[in-house]
């Protein structure tokens, strides 16, 4: 057999879910609004508007 066929002929070992898993320290996740009050700033935009 050529050498491409012996490689292709025989899976690879199956990867434990133990080394799948990362061990990585993540940082919080920031505010979405910023720190803003986002229903007070839709009524500025919004509901102001038709006065």
């Amino acid at each position: 057999m050529t050498p491409d066929k012996d490689r292709i002929k025989h899976l690879p070992k199956p990867v434990r879910l133990e080394d799948t898993v990362t061990t990585a320290d993540t940082a919080p996740v920031p505010d979405p609004s910023g720190g803003r009050d986002t229903e007070r700033d839709f009524m500025i935009r919004y509901g102001l508007g038709g006065l």
